[in-house]
Formats: C-alpha cells, structure tokens, sequence
C-alpha cells in the first residue's frame, strides 16, 4: 500500500504538489502537518489523502476556518 495527497485548488480541480509517496497513513498525516503552511503559495487550496487512489478521507481544506 501506498499514502499520497491529492492536491486541488478551491473549485476542486486537481493542480500540481509534491509527488511524496508515504508507507502509512500516520507518516503521510505527519508530513502534511509539517508542510501544509506551504501548499497554499503554489495554489493549493485543498487535499485529499489517497491509499493505492482510494480515498481514505477529504477534501480537507487547508485555509483556516472562517
């Protein structure tokens, strides 16, 4: 199995992100924690945790609630 986050911008439309594979779902989670601050700036506004292209869970937002 592998972990990868779908990268979209607001409308849902799919935009390029880092192509980072994961071995589990927690290294993925933890990766994200550490990066997501970065991810709006080259327009991703949304992501989507992927197992093997199923999706475990999202899109979650990554802009802060309002």
């Amino acid at each position: 199995m592998e972990y990868r986050w779908r990268y979209q911008d607001a409308q849902g439309r799919d935009v390029a992100g880092p192509d980072v594979m994961f071995a589990d779902q927690s290294e993925a989670e933890e990766w994200l924690s550490n990066e997501w601050r970065d991810l709006p700036d080259a327009g991703v506004e949304q992501v989507t945790l992927l197992n093997s292209g199923t999706e475990v869970y999202g899109p979650m937002s990554l802009r802060p609630a309002q």
